[in-house]
């Protein structure tokens, strides 16, 4: 018999070979139904694959992320399978699932296209294919078999793969007519898939390359019942209409020039309000924590980088190096403020007593995204990180780190981002190669974060081979509101660039130590957490935020002169607002407005010009009557003050 230990610590005996399918059947057949992967000792796992030792298992169901990785990365192979049917000749690059579905990386031919007009056709396909209940089959292969069989095929993108493999840890997964070139996990048969939908096409890079063959992106979602492929279609919808690039154009935030570049954000005037407004509201919450601002310049010198870690890590994402008139002196654009930040620490002798060091810059910086990966302010080759690096002691380190965590708190509290956890990324759990330092600093560093988010009392995930590659972090996992889950706000404890940069202080017994350094963005980078908290909000920011507060829109010309009157009265009083005198009617006018999520709507013409009072909308809720001007400023002023409060006082 062998020993199946369970997450809450409990011990069953079954014969070897049991499978998670068996041991769920022996919970309950409830369970033996939803199960659809299994972790055994940290590895994910097929449900139908035999556990021969003791082991400590993880059973996985479509509410776990691991249980919807098997059934998207199973439905990736179905929709390869239809699309080797109704496409021969095509050949496969690689098909993962992703948060929302998968895709698959397809080559059809020289000459040969798909359009969203094929997707039905291929939908069509795979649900023939699903009531086959075609079981997915794993084989351990060799190198020289897999060689062999891919070779045999003409799939040169498989064949690329399995060069960089190891003998012995190679597997093929099969269903139906289809076999793949797989690690796994995945469902026991096509039966499981019940509801297909086929979202769009796109191209991409053969391992995101731009000088590899373009190949054609296939995405899809797939689900096991109809009722939630009927609620992700409404969610679509909902999307759409917060899509940030759709209301960043509306509301005239932010843009894009060819002429200036793919991937740069030009920032238009109201959204450099609102990205100042951010950036002073973090400022003074960093200020009541301690920090102080520094300024670095948007390059530095190539040495820099390759003293950092950054430029073997990084290099082939940066911009290319600058050459200067200088014979061998390159630069290049700054890709991260850490490295900058160290040079400020090395300006003096540091001693114990002014530790610990913050420094915070809202710091430019420049990768080199490949354009197919571009998106929206999401995927930007220049963005500007709210950064900043703490140098503390060891004894300090805990301390500074739940700090951190509080300073997200306040941010989190003040944007209404309610629904979070706390990621805990750590090195791979064997394969160190691509992490730098040495392993008991790592060890020191991980067990700080583990012990700084239990005592915080946060809601955490690990995982492994997350982590930075000078240390591991925590990684805040935010559900917007419709759901969607993105990473806000990062910190990382590093042992690793103190060492490299030789930083050093003096300790209470006179001789020299080096310090640890925190890196903590709470924002993350201000393209991506705005473009977050646009689609979070719909466009309807906190009125302390929002970058116009009110508009002004007289019925018709002739009350002009009121609204500039009042329009000068409500700037005077702090008030943001707008003067919408085009000669449109009123109806209009609102329409236009609340479009750009004005908050509030203000109406005037005979009757308020006579009684110097204001018809005032609330965007969303409709007339609230009428306001002297006083009135309206005082219930603006009040508003924000109360907003404003809630957050000082979190």
């Amino acid at each position: 018999m062998i020993k199946i230990t369970f997450p809450d610590g409990n011990v069953k005996e079954f014969e070897p070979g049991v499978s998670g399918l068996d041991i769920a059947k022996s919970i309950s057949n409830r369970l033996a139904k939803e199960v659809l992967s299994v972790t055994v000792n940290e590895d994910l796992w097929d449900i139908t694959r035999p556990i021969t030792t003791d082991s400590t298992i993880k059973l996985h169901t479509w509410d776990d992320a691991e249980g919807k990785h098997a059934f998207w990365h199973s439905s990736a192979h179905l929709m390869a399978e239809a699309m080797q049917e109704l496409y021969p000749g095509i050949k496969f690059g690689i098909g993962p699932a992703v948060d929302m579905g998968f895709y698959y990386d397809v080559d059809l031919g020289e000459g040969k296209v798909l359009t969203d007009k094929d997707l039905p056709k291929i939908e069509k396909k795979m649900a023939e294919l699903v009531k086959t209940k075609s079981e997915y089959t794993r084989t351990d292969v060799s190198k020289q078999e897999a060689l062999e069989f891919f070779g045999s095929k003409n799939e040169e993108y498989k064949l690329e793969l399995i060069n960089e493999l190891e003998d012995g840890t190679i597997s093929f997964y099969k269903q139906g007519e289809f076999t793949d070139l797989c690690r796994g996990p995945h469902l026991p048969n096509t039966s499981y898939i019940k509801a297909i939908k086929l979202n769009s096409i796109a191209g991409a890079y053969w391992r995101g390359d731009e000088k590899r063959p373009q190949l054609t992106r296939v995405y899809g979602i797939t689900f096991p019942k109809k009722k939630f492929l009927d609620e992700y279609v409404v969610l679509m919808e909902e999307a759409k209409k917060r899509d940030h690039r759709k209301l960043g154009k509306e509301m005239e935030l932010f843009t894009f020039s060819q002429n200036v570049g793919l991937g740069m954000p030009l920032w238009l005037p109201k959204g450099t309000q609102l990205r100042e407004r951010l950036e002073n509201f973090l400022k003074r919450v960093q200020k009541k924590f301690g920090y102080e601002q520094v300024i670095c310049p948007h390059i530095g010198n190539i040495n820099l980088y390759k003293t950092s870690g950054h430029y073997d890590k990084y290099g082939a994402d940066s911009f290319q190096p600058i050459q200067t008139p200088q014979e061998d002196e390159e630069y290049m654009l700054k890709p991260m403020n850490c490295p900058h930040h160290c040079e400020i620490y090395k300006f003096k002798p540091r001693s114990y007593r002014d530790l610990p060091l913050r420094y915070a810059e809202f710091g430019t910086v420049y990768r080199y995204e490949q354009s197919g990966e571009l998106h929206g302010l999401t995927r930007v080759r220049s963005f500007t990180q709210d950064d900043a690096h703490i140098f503390c002691t060891p004894d300090q380190l805990k301390d500074e780190f739940k700090k951190v965590i509080d300073i997200i708190f306040i941010i989190f509290n003040a944007l209404n981002f309610e629904d979070f956890t706390a990621q805990i990324s750590l090195r791979h759990q064997t394969d160190r190669t691509k992490y730098i330092g040495e392993e008991s600093n790592w060890d020191k560093a991980e067990q700080a974060i583990i012990e700084a988010a239990e005592e915080k009392g946060l809601n955490t995930v690990v995982e492994y081979d997350e982590a930075a590659f000078y240390g591991p972090k925590l990684d805040f996992m935010v559900k917007d509101a419709i759901g969607r889950k993105w990473q806000l706000g990062t910190i990382q404890v590093d042992y690793n660039l103190p060492e490299r940069f030789n930083l050093e202080y003096i300790g209470s017994d006179n001789q020299k130590h080096r310090p640890i350094m925190i890196h903590r963005a709470p924002f993350g980078s201000m393209e991506r957490f705005v473009a977050v908290l646009l689609e979070h909000t719909g466009g309807k920011f906190p009125l302390w935020l929002t970058p116009e507060q009110a508009v002004i829109m007289p019925i018709s010309e002739k009350y002009n002169e009121y609204a500039k009157k009042v329009l000068n009265s409500l700037n005077n009083s702090d008030i943001r607002t707008l003067l919408d005198d085009r000669n449109e009617k009123i109806g209009r006018k609102i329409r236009d407005n609340e479009l750009k999520k004005i908050p509030y709507l203000i109406i005037v013409g005979e009757e308020e010009a006579n009684s110097n009072t204001l018809s005032v909308r609330r965007q969303g809720q409709g007339d609230m009557g009428k306001m002297t001007i006083e009135e309206f400023s005082d219930y603006i002023n009040n508003e924000v003050e109360q907003q404003l409060a809630s957050i000082e006082n979190y």
